[in-house]
């Protein structure tokens, strides 16, 4: 792989660029301290070899990370998983994203198994090489939470049902990884590989993947820079993030840059949600129970017929999703039965109740946390692991829910212009 930046940028605070191994390499000067940017690929034992000889040398006194606070954790303490409250995860509304970083974390999972690396290896070398060091490490990614609500937030919804079917063929999908495949992953990351084909040709996506995230991370960097006393740091990024990076710090003029904290600040600031869409669930609600009275104002029978309507296509959808999700006989009956009343109040998911009677029943044990990123990695393990599956069930019977809303909706349309 040939990987050179000498063009990157001209006659700016670049001082240094050259290729180091395969890894692109690219120094400047910022405030006194010189940063040198480490390209790495995540799925690549040279990299973490690379690392590990860098911080080993002595020339550095400090490591900043291409990871957020909850990666690192992740790393450094494996079991950590073991230790969430997957009810306060659902209720909170980050069950969804929870299962998106596991299908990410799935993704590269595989890559590893299929390349026998390990994955992380590179930051789990640059964390230990430098604990042994005794270097100070800084964290200078945004929260992959973020990330992904950035994104979510920033397409339309047509776009965002092929950015849910990315994430579900990176897990399903059992094909072998190409050469070619494997030399783009060591020129990106993970994240950026699973969105390849739709960010490409989709700015909206583009931004907030990749580029959002150069701006954030050299923020951050000179953030950190400007509070310890490091002379010079080694940065350990995606080689994808290099240039990016390299060309945002040559941009002094930018207000990112002589104010950090502006930037990641609002780059840490997930867009509010389209005020009509957010409205969208309680004009529904009140179609629908305009309906019934329209239905009962014609007769008590057309009336307890769309009440009947609604029961069975709302509750029958929500009971679809739970068995798709193979959850228990008694959360698909609790999804059926809670589908038709949390439809009519869209502060409560009937995802949430069934995932709740899901877990009481099927409590999680500490072997389903401690197990679950290896059990994502295949399909079969989505619904093994009780944990995993427990999430596919607040996913799939608030989307049956969903659908049954809609369907039901129409259905008690009809009746009213039939009558």
């Amino acid at each position: 792989m040939q990987l050179t930046f000498d063009d990157v940028i001209e006659g700016g605070v670049i001082t240094q660029a050259r290729e180091a191994s395969s890894e692109p390499f690219l120094t400047f000067e910022h405030d006194g301290v010189a940063i040198t940017l480490l390209g790495t690929a995540h799925v690549s034992k040279s990299s973490a070899i690379r690392v590990r000889e860098l911080i080993e040398s002595g020339e550095y006194d400090g490591v900043a990370l291409e990871l957020c606070q909850n990666r690192y954790q992740s790393l450094i303490d494996p079991e950590s998983i073991a230790k969430m409250n997957l009810m306060q995860v659902i209720r909170e509304g980050k069950g969804a994203v929870v299962t998106a970083s596991l299908a990410l974390g799935a993704f590269q999972q595989r890559i590893a198994n299929q390349l026998d690396v390990e994955p992380g290896g590179e930051m789990k070398a640059a964390i230990a090489a430098a604990d042994e060091a005794n270097l100070p490490v800084m964290l200078i990614d945004r929260d992959i939470g973020k990330t992904l609500k950035r994104i979510y937030r920033n397409i339309p919804f047509s776009r965002r049902v092929k950015v849910l079917a990315g994430l579900v063929n990176s897990v399903t999908s059992r094909r072998s990884v190409s050469e070619d495949e494997i030399e783009q992953l060591k020129q990106g990351d993970v994240l950026a590989s699973t969105f390849k084909q739709f960010s490409e040709s989709a700015p909206d996506i583009y931004g907030p993947l990749v580029n959002e995230r150069d701006r954030y991370m050299v923020a951050r960097l000179f953030q950190e820079a400007a509070k310890s006393d490091c002379k010079k740091i080694l940065v350990v990024v995606g080689a994808g993030h290099v240039q990016g990076m390299g060309d945002y710090a040559d941009s002094q003029s930018e207000c990112y840059l002589t104010e950090p904290a502006k930037v990641t600040a609002e780059l840490d600031t997930v867009p509010a949600a389209n005020r009509f869409i957010k409205l969208i669930p309680w004009l529904l609600v009140a179609m629908i129970l305009s309906g019934f009275a329209i239905g009962f104002s014609q007769s008590s029978d057309v009336g307890w017929h769309m009440i009947q309507q609604w029961v069975v296509i709302n509750g029958g959808f929500a009971a679809i999703g739970a068995l798709l999700a193979a959850a228990h006989p008694v959360t698909v009956l609790s999804a059926f039965i809670a589908a038709p009343l949390t439809s009519l109040n869209p502060t409560i998911s009937a995802g949430v109740v069934a995932a709740a009677v899901e877990t009481w029943f099927r409590k999680p044990q500490v072997g389903d946390f401690t197990q679950l990123r290896e059990a994502t990695t295949s399909v079969k393990g989505w619904w093994n692991n009780r944990v995993a599956r427990t999430l596919l069930v607040f996913l799939f019977a608030g989307m049956g829910s969903v659908v049954g809303t809609y369907v039901a909706g129409y259905k008690i349309f009809e009746s009213i212009m039939a009558g």
